[in-house]
């Protein structure tokens, strides 16, 4: 938990405070008196008296006590600065600008570990080392500049590198977009991304906390802290985009079956994402969009009126809005030809609307008016409104102000002409108001905060596995593949409906085991793991004689052992997989089987446990959804019965967390029943 006097302090020291504003402990002294800091400031230089006209001490242990200590001195002197700030003068906030730690060595490492220990013994909080610091309300606890305009209703902003927040602040601040707070972690010591998440959590107050979230994240050290909190402040209403930058080690990707070739940790990444109700973003600019989209009004519905005195703009913001699902439907009828009438010449209505580049803003006001009163089938409207710069436009963006907070549908301005108009988009936006410069940006955003499910309901499902039997199972079993026959029993165990099947070390065995289960027959290798890649599968063996050669031909295979014989079964092909992904806990995967997963490669991923919900909703956002559906008088399959597979598959490894990773692939279904004919499953203990 953050503690309450980093966040609200009543004084603070700055140790290595400077009147050079080039340096880290310069500028963050004169970003605390620019910003107004309203309580005690002192400063620590071996050699000043008075930095800023700040009294200044020339050793840490000389100042009074103190709240928040920021500190840019080098990194071999700070250990020793800690233990007299904690110690001596009872600080509870940290804040390390100082570079030289984890990030550099072994002996970095331990010192940033001796510093935290300090720190944890006091009950303190420490921000970093070698971040940019903090930024809210109450102060201005960086050494970067520009400081954003700060405002409760703001964005909080929670950022792995202090380089990005400074970039997407800039960015930021000339779409408008105003900040609640900003926290730069840096090397994590002590609290991360998730630990301020969590902080934002905690102390939510519907009234007065900021309703958008903010991450930029390089490392993700607890996935469940992460989730557990985003989901918690998305169900509290808030809204929440994320980028993760950085990609998973390839050696991790390294796997014997499909689900390991398909799973890594981006992959966990998204699906992390998505049970929490997260945007994924992946640029700075991207983040931005979704953000400022987030502070308008919520759309609801998917038709879009556009409105613009520019046709190209309008074209391909229409292409991005139909490409993402959204819709910029045509207007017509006797109120489409009155506007007209009210336009000037050669304009036109039909949606986009374009009402020239010689349109004024009482033209602008009309339009908006029909779109909010009259043309019922529309749910918001995008303005683009640039300049040739023949002339000003205070006028026109008046007028988006005034209707921005009269109407009830969402307005979102476009305001491309970043340097003809300026100065009206610095007025507009000292209005309090928020741009997009991008009309592709903004589309492809908005189409993906319409795409954001929320938070999944706890699955009501009730568990039937056999916990018992499957932990008996796992527990006698070795590291490794499991063999057919525990396959089976932990299948039955899980409640996974399986084909009737029968391990055959002889002919002889063979041939009893076919007649128990009738002709025709598919003969399996068992031994090697890909049984496709070295000719190891046999169908629809129809005869003794052709059961008694098929034997002979999969016992020649390198490596086999034994066959697995089942009876022909017909059906769509199907896959289910899981696979352990570090901290994340088990990605569970559903799509169609067969050569579909390898070459088609459409899979859907959830985290487990995997409601229901979620795996109907996993299945119906397949690319290949529609062959599961049924198509061209081929029957479809039962997606009741395979989601409640899923979710069995998802409680499956939530019980026997040693499951590396499973595969069944392929499952044959149809409308009545859905089998598993193929299953692999590998454990890994530790």
């Amino acid at each position: 938990m953050i503690h309450e006097k980093l966040i609200n302090p009543k004084s603070i020291v700055v140790v290595g405070a400077s009147n050079n504003f080039q340096t880290p402990g310069g500028r963050v002294l004169k970003n605390l008196i620019d910003h107004n800091f309203n309580g005690k400031l002192y400063a620590v230089n071996l050699k000043e008296t008075e930095v800023q006209g700040v009294k200044c001490y020339q050793n840490v242990s000389e100042v009074p006590t103190v709240d928040v200590a920021i500190i840019a001195i080098a990194a071999k002197f700070t250990l020793e600065t800690i233990k007299v700030l904690a110690q001596q003068k009872n600080t509870k906030g940290f804040i390390i600008f100082s570079a030289g730690f984890s990030e550099k060595d072994e002996e970095g490492e331990k010192l940033e570990q001796l510093i935290v220990d300090e720190i944890n013994a006091v009950g303190g909080t420490l921000l970093g080392p070698n971040n940019i610091g903090l930024i809210n309300q109450n102060y201005a606890g960086v050494f970067t500049t520009p400081i954003p305009k700060l405002n409760s209703k703001g964005v909080d902003f929670i950022s792995g590198s202090g380089a990005t927040a400074v970039f997407i602040m800039e960015a930021a601040m000339s779409t408008g977009l105003t900040f609640s707070s900003v926290y730069s972690v840096g090397n994590s010591a002590q609290i991360g991304v998730e630990d301020v998440l969590e902080h934002f959590d905690e102390t939510y107050n519907n009234e007065t906390s900021s309703k958008v979230k903010l991450l930029y994240i390089e490392s993700i050290d607890n996935p469940q802290k992460l989730l557990k909190h985003a989901a918690s402040l998305i169900n509290k209403g808030c809204k929440i985009a994320a980028i993760k930058a950085g990609s998973s080690d390839e050696g991790s990707r390294a796997a014997s079956s499909h689900t390991g070739a398909l799973a890594n940790s981006d992959v966990a990444v998204d699906a992390l994402f998505k049970k929490a109700g997260i945007i994924r973003c992946y640029g700075r600019n991207e983040l931005i969009t979704v953000a400022s989209i987030f502070l308008h009004k919520q759309l609801i519905g998917k038709n879009i009126a556009v409105i613009t005195h520019a046709g190209g703009p309008a074209v391909m913001l229409t292409d991005a809005l139909s490409k993402n699902g959204l819709n910029v439907p045509e207007i017509n009828g006797e109120e489409n030809k009155e506007l007209l009438s009210k336009l000037y010449e050669g304009s036109s209505v039909s949606n986009p609307i374009d009402f020239l580049a010689t349109g004024t803003a009482e033209q602008l006001e009309t339009i908006i008016d029909y779109c909010e009163h009259k043309f019922s089938t529309i749910d918001a409207m995008v303005v683009i409104f640039g300049s040739p710069g023949l002339f000003e436009v205070y006028d026109v963006y008046d007028v988006l102000h005034k209707k921005m907070r009269e109407c009830k549908k969402p307005i979102f301005p476009i305001l491309p002409s970043v340097v003809n108009v300026k100065s009206e988009i610095e007025y507009f936006i000292e209005k309090g108001n928020i741009n997009f410069p991008d009309e592709v940006l903004f589309g492809n955003a908005l189409a993906k905060t319409i795409k954001s499910s929320t938070t999944t309901a706890e699955n009501s499902t009730k568990n039937t596995a056999d916990l018992k039997t499957i932990r008996t199972i796992i527990d006698t079993a070795k590291n490794g593949y499991l063999h057919p026959e525990q396959v089976k029993k932990l299948l039955i165990a899980a409640q996974i409906p399986i084909v009737n099947e029968a391990v055959c070390l002889t002919k002889e065995i063979c041939l009893l085991e076919a007649q128990k289960l009738g002709f025709p027959i598919v003969m399996k290798v068992i031994g090697p793991i890909h049984k496709s890649d070295v000719g190891g599968i046999v169908l629809n063996i129809t005869s003794e004689e052709k059961l008694t050669a098929s034997f002979d031909k999969i016992m020649q295979i390198e490596g086999a052992t034994s066959v697995l014989i089942q009876p022909m079964k017909k059906g769509v092909e199907l896959f289910i997989g899981a696979k352990k992904e570090g901290d994340f806990g088990h990605l569970v995967l559903c799509g169609l089987g067969g050569i579909y997963i390898e070459v088609l490669k459409d899979v859907n991923t959830s985290l487990a446990p995997v409601s229901k919900n979620e795996a109907i909703e996993m299945i119906q956002n397949l690319k290949s959804y529609k062959i599961i559906q049924g198509v061209r008088n081929q029957e479809g399959i039962n997606e009741d019965l395979f989601a409640d597979i899923i979710t069995k598959i998802s409680y499956l490894v939530i019980i026997a967390p040693e499951i590396a990773e499973l595969d069944l692939n392929p499952l044959l279904g149809n409308s009545k029943e859905i089998l598993a004919v193929d299953a692999r499953i590998r454990i890994e203990k530790n």
